[in-house]
């Protein structure tokens, strides 16, 4: 039973390729061609939350950022998004679910960040390790304190992001492996419980996707 549960979490298959990984661009297929074409509602709804968010992160990054650097984090927030609610799908391969995915997002725009914040706003950066008003005893560990919290940063973005994901199809998973032994009353509430849960995984897919980019945006930020 611990193996057909913790399959879906698998990357690998019978054959010597990881072909799994493919689902975070295969996607791309379900989206129609003449959604690209043809203006519709649904070009009309993306937008709307595109332009939202664009707004809104270029509030975060200040006047000071660069010009589109809200793009980046808006195609960040979309391809979260995007292979969130694709896991949700069955027998789809979630690859937000892996450390090898989400680290891979977090600690590159991470590190980045670092490298540019230091070479070229180094006294700003060495007044975030110290915050306005510390006693001057308490500075030392207050520098230990500021540096671990933002060495840990693309560490704590990608388990969360992970984290979360794989909670809620571990329990669909418990939950459906249930169903063969019980009652069809039961078994009814079972179904109910089950497409609640799936109603709350889509709003998870969701936030979870917008909290990363928020926090990335709000990393960027503090480098100015």
């Amino acid at each position: 039973m611990m193996t057909n549960l913790f399959s879906i979490f698998d990357p690998m298959n019978n054959s010597s390729l990881s072909l799994n990984w493919l689902s975070t661009l295969i996607g791309l297929l379900f989206i129609p061609n003449l959604f690209w074409l043809i203006p519709s509602r649904y070009n009309f709804i993306w937008n709307f939350i595109l332009n939202y968010l664009h707004k809104e992160f270029k509030v975060l990054l200040g006047n000071n950022s660069f010009s589109g650097s809200t793009f980046m984090f808006i195609s960040l927030f979309s391809i979260i998004l995007f292979n969130n609610f694709l896991g949700l799908f069955p027998y789809i391969f979630t690859s937000t679910s892996h450390m090898t995915l989400t680290l891979s997002l977090a600690f590159p725009l991470w590190f980045s960040f670092m490298i540019f914040g230091w070479l070229n706003h180094a006294q700003h950066m060495f007044c975030h390790l110290v915050p306005q008003g510390t006693p001057n005893l308490l500075m030392p560990f207050m520098v230990c304190i500021e540096t671990i919290s933002n060495i840990i940063r693309p560490g704590t973005l990608a388990i969360r992001l992970s984290a979360n994901m794989i909670a809620g199809h571990l329990l669909l998973t418990l939950m459906g492996n249930t169903g063969n032994s019980l009652s069809n009353i039961m078994l009814t509430i079972l179904i109910m419980a089950q497409m609640m849960l799936l109603i709350l995984e889509v709003a998870v897919s969701m936030i979870q996707s917008y909290v990363f980019a928020v926090l990335s945006t709000l990393y960027s930020s503090e480098i100015y």
